[in-house]
């Protein structure tokens, strides 16, 4: 029988892959900018990349007081994390979806659209608040293409904006001083919308627009009035002036006598 000739078959030798950009930053560890992939903070692998975040991983600052009181400006928001580890965030409704016959649902996302020779680039809007429910607040808006880089960047942001407020209770319905409303009537302005936040006993409640409640609500606040005029509809400015309205809070100056007859307390109860 006649031997057939076998033809071997070389292996062929596979051409690695080429890594792309996006596989190399995150190989890195260069995660994209307004982006943190991580949930939890960890101070052990923080690396801070100012004087003052170098200040309070060193322990040298203990307290965000020390920093709000001497007019510090944060430019890590690390930097909050690290002071206030029970700290919370949350996105307002400033945006509509669409909806049938004209109308629609209140979204977190605030969509528009820029008209190029390429096509429709749109662009998503995104307004956060943070706060740990006792004396320090937050706010601001980021901008992104995508809606996931528009919700770091306000929270991030937000957490730079951080401001202390001063508690009490200025109603002349309430028994005894404590620290569930506000000591005075305070009023913010944002465009044509005008915000103003007046003093209200226990058991009130936030009597307030929806979305406002939630400032409120991060600031530690248990019971207040508030009167709105202009053009309300427009969310954003709204939002924006009930926290201006709050930013003046500690702008008034107080006296000391009226701190134990008012229940003020500035920043936390504890």
């Amino acid at each position: 029988m006649a031997e057939e000739n076998k033809e071997t078959k070389k292996p062929v030798e596979e051409t690695p892959k080429q890594e792309t950009s996006q596989e190399v930053k995150k190989k890195e560890g260069n995660e994209p900018r307004g982006i943190s992939r991580g949930k939890t903070f960890n101070r052990d692998e923080w690396t801070p990349l100012t004087k003052l975040g170098r200040m309070v991983k060193g322990e040298k600052i203990s307290n965000i007081d020390e920093i709000l009181d001497n007019g510090m400006t944060i430019l890590e928001s690390a930097i909050v994390d690290a002071l206030i580890p029970d700290i919370q965030s949350d996105l307002l409704a400033v945006g509509q979806s669409k909806g049938k016959f004209g109308g629609g649902k209140r979204s977190i996302w605030r969509q528009t659209q820029k008209k190029t020779n390429e096509g429709n680039k749109p662009s998503f809007s995104a307004l956060a608040v943070i706060g740990n429910y006792d004396g320090y607040v937050g706010l601001a808006i980021g901008k992104a293409r995508e809606t996931v880089p528009a919700r770091e960047k306000a929270t991030r942001k937000a957490k730079l904006n951080i401001i202390k407020i001063m508690r009490g209770c200025g109603s002349w319905e309430s028994s005894k001083p404590q620290p569930n409303s506000i000591p005075f009537a305070v009023e913010g302005k944002c465009g044509s919308v005008k915000v103003k936040l007046m003093p209200a006993p226990p058991g009130t409640g936030l009597v307030a627009e929806k979305e406002c409640r939630k400032i409120l609500k991060m600031a530690g606040i248990s019971d207040i009035y508030s009167k709105t005029s202009g053009h309300t509809g427009t969310k954003l400015n709204m939002l924006t002036a009930c926290f201006n309205a709050l930013k003046k809070l500690s702008d008034m100056r107080v006296q000391q006598e009226h701190y134990q007859k008012l229940g003020i307390v500035e920043g936390s109860k504890a």
